[in-house]
């Protein structure tokens, strides 16, 4: 009779090995088959509180698994069913059951890149916002002069974040709000500023003196070994009490108006007097009048040392410098009211040079 038993549990002990070994098998080859050779993209969002069965039918509908039963069998045998998290995701056609649940698992949703250029404001910075997908651009506006979000982002008071959202590519999920967009852009700035702060040369200036200035100095040339040379013009001038005369500060005064930058500049702007016309005013102006990058916050913390008080357009992105107003009304003359110097030209021929 004993020996009966134990070849009865010897069997079914057998059996349940057997039967391991096969669910193992059928597990394993499930969680490594594809429900298709074909690779097609599917953008697949988990939203808050989807339970998991029905996230799985979703997954079997859009053809991403070939049976929303054992793929729910399969993260519980896993036990990652309660570890799915709420994003938007890129699945293939051709994944494994295996391969999809680590992506919904991963919390690493879609993200798309935002690209800020050198020298662009807020108000070009929102228009871009908007136009890609991201949000508002009147949300944009609102939080870049929200009071207590730049004093919680800058730990100063100012009246916008002009000057301090960073040139660079950010890359943005569906998740990332303009609170977020705006903190990862700020944060990347005083990375940079606080990285460069100890080469200055300047003495008793301000972040925001500095961020001022570098945000001229980056609206005026898009040739970058010119930066040093062109910061060491208005440097020029502030030491002698000139009134800086840049056209950029013209364009921006008008923009707090109209609410959008408009490049044309008229005769009557030259003297309307707006806070940051300075044809008007003297010094700097009251801030910044775009964001400018590292190299443009090193030529305003680093100027070339020189006696130029003046520069005019080559007609190609670059400038002639004089030192007195009489070279500089030579220099206007040739290049300015001279239609043949102007002639075929553009700040474009700088992408044709070639690099030193």
């Amino acid at each position: 009779m004993k020996k009966t038993v134990v070849v009865l549990i010897s069997a079914m002990m057998a059996l349940l090995v057997a039967i391991g070994v096969c669910v193992g098998f059928l597990g394993y080859q499930y969680s490594t088959t594809a429900p298709s050779s074909i690779a097609q993209d599917v953008v697949y969002e988990v939203v808050p509180g989807r339970a998991f069965n029905t996230i799985a039918r979703d997954l079997e509908a859009k053809g991403l698994v070939r049976n929303a039963f054992f793929f729910s069998m399969y993260a519980r045998f896993k036990n990652e069913r309660s570890k799915v998290k709420v994003g938007e995701y890129l699945l293939r056609t051709n994944m494994t059951p295996s391969e999809v649940l680590d992506v919904i698992t991963s919390g690493k949703s879609i993200a798309r890149a935002f690209t800020i250029s050198e020298g662009l404001s807020i108000y070009e910075i929102s228009e871009l916002y908007e136009k890609e997908g991201f949000g508002t651009a009147a949300e944009f506006m609102r939080l870049v002069r929200d009071p207590q979000l730049i004093q919680a982002l800058l730990g100063e008071k100012q009246e916008s974040l002009e000057g301090y959202l960073f040139p660079e590519t950010y890359m943005l999920t569906k998740f990332t709000d303009t609170k977020g967009l705006l903190g990862a852009m700020v944060k990347r700035f005083m990375y940079v500023y606080n990285e460069i702060q100890p080469q200055s040369q300047l003495k008793g200036w301000t972040r925001h003196q500095i961020v001022t200035l570098a945000s001229i100095v980056e609206k005026e040339t898009g040739a970058p070994e010119e930066r040093p040379l062109i910061s060491s013009v208005f440097h020029n001038r502030l030491q002698k009490g000139m009134k800086l005369q840049t056209d950029p500060t013209i364009i921006y005064g008008k923009a707090e108006t109209l609410g959008k930058i408009v490049i044309n500049i008229t005769r009557a702007d030259l003297t309307a007097p707006t806070r940051y016309n300075t044809y008007v005013i003297s010094g700097l102006p009251p801030g910044p009048i775009a964001n400018p990058g590292k190299e443009a916050l090193l030529a305003a913390m680093n100027p070339e040392r020189s006696n130029y008080l003046f520069f005019v357009s080559q007609n190609d992105g670059t400038h002639v410098f004089s030192e007195d107003y009489k070279g500089h009304q030579a220099a206007v003359k040739r290049y300015q009211l001279n239609s043949k110097a102007r002639e075929g030209r553009s700040w474009r021929d700088l992408n044709k040079k070639p690099a030193k």
